[in-house]
């Protein structure tokens, strides 16, 4: 159904795309098993079919990250973001979904040039001071510059890609379309919700193409740090700021990744650092519940006097009081070794789905809290704790939600950091004190008092909505306008099935026909012959014989795809 729903000959040209490198890269079957390669040929597409024995030198994960990157600059998005994703892949994949980078040869600035002056009201070189065509840093979705305003001040211009947005649309599309047919046909990809995942990914996606968004975000969560004096996030300059380009400070620091730069004689101390930098996300994801959700080296400056910048909020998480909450509740049971309150809470993240072994599940989170019994706080290491907990999770084909598993990854990944700067730092030792701190203030009597007040404001609604709703639902039940959804998996494709089943009965009818009406023609004499014989009769055999072969055909066709399944 994928093709007959594609909305323009292009994205039919861009699916040909996309299922052919899948097909080079050793995913034919997956595209056999889908019915689009039988689809595509029917609709005057053709896919090549490399030789086996040259994929199977490759191992799967290497397959998929060369697939993506060949693919382009929004599939290699999406392999970024299932690379946050250990509660769904295991580890082999994530390393090689990790190496996916978006830096990609710059666009000539001729050709940027239109759109820029478009969106600065003037030409570059008017609007600054001095600007330099050369540019900075590119990516798929936007290349930087630098420049100069006119009192001075050294920033840098982000300058979304022409076209890109339009790209990207119809890519997702055909991801959306796709994802839906692999969780229909493909049962082996549920456990991995195909199309939650590309609806989550769409939403990151479109935000992060709007680069007025980005600055919105950093404005935010420098208010938030604002207590913290030693961490920078750089200024945006909003008169010359719009979905399509944005301005900032420019920061001259030391890049996250130049460790070797980060000496004493230099004025750094490593070990402040690390602390710095966990203080500052710990405060952005427990207290304020947004956060830079991909700290890595590359999005992290060091500045004199241990100062700390932050750079790049295109991806950035969000937690509800709730959510923060419940991530109090696990932390501190990591940290403290309370099995029961980290079991208590995973299983509310993720649910009890069809087929899960609940008790099982929760003698394992036990099992592995418990091993850390008796641990001294500074030997733990809460990412690897973390990793692992969704590691348990995977194996019962459990994923958590999208705002959690980017929170894991921003804790890995700053874990990873921390110890980077200092191999003596450990996460566990930093995050306790918070912890305790914000429960601690969480059961101040101001903060219980406005809680109960909120929660007795919504109940106190629920009431007075109560007998509304009531009355309405035995108003419509008396009209019997009352309605139940019931929704059953499968069925379209039962449907399918019984509209092929008729399609060869009917078939298998006009086969007969033909048969007996030729008979018949075939007893009368004269008329025109072909072969010595009444020619009606004879085209009426033939005819039942071509429709024969094809019925023979379906049929066997049909009856392999079951085996192949089974």
């Amino acid at each position: 159904m994928l093709i007959e729903t594609l909305d323009t000959a292009r994205d039919l040209g861009r699916l040909k795309e996309i299922l052919g490198v899948m097909v080079r890269h050793g995913f034919g079957d997956t595209v056999r098993r889908l019915g689009l390669a039988d689809k595509l040929e029917r609709a005057g597409q053709a896919l090549h079919r490399p030789h086996a024995a040259d994929l199977a030198r490759i191992e799967p994960p290497v397959q998929v990250r060369l697939a993506l990157e060949e693919l382009g600059p929004t599939f290699v998005k999406f392999g970024q973001i299932l690379a946050g994703r250990a509660d769904l892949f295991g580890p082999e994949f994530i390393t090689e979904l990790e190496k996916l980078h978006s830096q990609v040869p710059a666009v000539p600035f001729e050709a940027l040039r239109p759109q820029l002056r478009e969106d600065l009201g003037g030409e570059p070189e008017a609007v600054f001071a001095w600007f330099d065509t050369v540019p900075l840093a590119a990516a798929s979705i936007a290349q930087v510059h630098r420049a100069r305003l006119h009192d001075g001040t050294e920033v840098i211009v982000k300058i979304r890609r022409p076209g890109i947005a339009d790209t990207i649309a119809a890519d997702l599309r055909l991801l959306q379309r796709l994802a839906a047919l692999a969780e229909a046909e493909l049962p082996a990809l549920k456990p991995y919700h195909p199309q939650q995942l590309v609806r989550e990914f769409a939403r990151s996606l479109r935000r992060e193409l709007d680069l007025a968004g980005e600055c919105r975000q950093a404005e935010r969560i420098a208010a938030n740090l604002q207590t913290l004096p030693w961490i920078t996030v750089p200024r945006v300059y909003w008169h010359h700021t719009s979905e399509r380009v944005n301005v900032q400070d420019f920061i001259a620091g030391t890049p996250g990744g130049a460790l070797d730069a980060l000496t004493p004689e230099a004025g750094f101390n490593r070990t402040v650092l690390a602390q710095r930098g966990a203080q500052a996300v710990l405060k952005m994801i427990v207290q304020d519940g947004v956060f830079h959700a991909d700290p890595h080296p590359g999005n992290v400056f060091y500045l004199p006097g241990n100062q700390i910048a932050f750079i790049d909020f295109g991806m950035v998480g969000r937690l509800s009081q709730r959510r923060r909450d419940e991530l109090l509740q696990l932390l501190l049971g990591l940290v403290e070794q309370q099995p029961q309150a980290v079991a208590d809470v995973l299983l509310d993240w993720t649910g009890d789905g069809p087929g899960t072994q609940l008790g099982q599940l929760e003698t394992e989170i036990e099992a592995f809290v418990d091993q850390y019994h008796g641990v001294p706080l500074a030997q733990l290491s809460l990412g690897q704790m973390l990793a692992d907990v969704t590691a348990i999770l995977r194996e019962h084909h459990l994923g958590l939600p999208s705002d959690l598993a980017l929170l894991i990854k921003a804790f890995i990944s700053l874990e990873g950091m921390g110890r980077n700067l200092d191999p003596g730092f450990h996460m566990a030792s930093e995050a306790l004190p918070l912890l305790q701190q914000v429960v601690k203030a969480r059961y101040q009597p101001k903060a219980v008092a406005t809680r109960t007040w909120q929660t007795l404001r919504r109940t106190l609604a629920t009431v007075e909505q109560l007998p509304d709703d009531i009355s309405r639902l035995l108003r419509n039940a008396r009209r019997g306008h009352l309605q139940v959804g019931i929704e059953l998996a499968h069925l379209k494709r039962v449907g399918d099935q019984i509209d092929r089943s008729a399609n060869r009965l009917a078939m298998a009818l006009v086969i007969a026909a033909l048969i007996i009406g030729s008979s018949i023609v075939m007893t009368v004499k004269g008329g025109p012959t072909l072969f010595g014989l009444p020619a009606f009769g004879f085209l009426g055999f033939f005819g039942a014989v071509v429709c024969g072969l094809w019925l023979v055909r379906a049929i066997w066709r049909s009856s392999h795809h079951r085996d192949d399944e089974a």
